[in-house]
């Protein structure tokens, strides 16, 4: 199992709705992740920045590689374009972070 962390970007005064688009994920969304190997998502708000920190477990990188080409995933990432700051293709720009620290 592997544990990986990156940072997003909301846009100034989107985070309630982000919240709520999150509390209602479609379960089609779900499924896919769950069936790409992806669990114990989390992902928490730094309120005064703005900024996301996503963190998840996951069995293989190159199922989750296999996310971006995948449909579903690319109307998601259209459906939240509006609330976070996005690369051109709709996916949110991500910054990766780099494990320094992990106490079992």
């Amino acid at each position: 199992m592997k544990k990986i962390a990156f940072k997003m970007k909301l846009k100034k005064g989107a985070e309630a709705e982000y919240k709520r688009r999150h509390d209602e994920i479609w379960p089609e969304l779900s499924a896919l992740l769950s069936s790409k190997g992806i669990s114990n998502y989390s992902i928490f708000l730094d309120e005064p920045t703005g900024e996301l920190l996503a963190v998840m477990e996951l069995n293989s990188l190159s199922t989750f590689h296999e996310l971006p080409a995948h449909a579903l995933m690319k109307e998601w990432w259209r459906y939240m374009s509006d609330i976070m700051e996005t690369n051109p293709d709709n996916s949110p720009v991500t910054i990766p972070l780099k494990e320094v620290f992990f106490m079992a």
